[in-house]
């Protein structure tokens, strides 16, 4: 259990220093979170290695959490690129927003997804 807590705690520090894009961040997020789920599930599970379940927890964790973040970057990228689009308004929030071209995706006036 003690290898669980040390790769946990790498896990956070290194997601604490990204400062980088959302794939970084998420990867990181996403291994700190994988890797406290495997190693809870690999201590009550199977042979109850602690450790393996926190190292397969964690590598799952950083694919998904990268897939995650690759997804958020393409989708501001995908907005900033279609900002000269006619505006909408919501009428909840009042603000402007607008379709990017050739999908159903709306971004706000500003760039941001919506």
């Amino acid at each position: 259990m003690r290898t669980a807590f040390l790769i946990a705690g790498a896990a956070a520090l290194a997601a604490a220093c990204t400062t980088t894009g959302n794939v970084e961040r998420n990867a990181a997020t996403g291994a700190v979170l994988g890797g406290a789920a495997g190693a809870v599930i690999g201590n009550n599970v199977g042979d109850g290695d602690a450790g393996r379940g926190a190292a397969i927890g964690a590598g799952v964790g950083a694919i998904a959490g990268a897939a995650r973040g690759y997804s958020q970057d393409q989708r501001a990228t995908e907005c900033a690129q279609n900002t000269r689009q006619p505006l909408h308004r919501d009428a909840r929030t009042g603000g402007s927003y607008y379709y990017v071209p050739g999908t159903n995706r709306t971004c706000w006036s500003d760039g941001r997804p919506r």
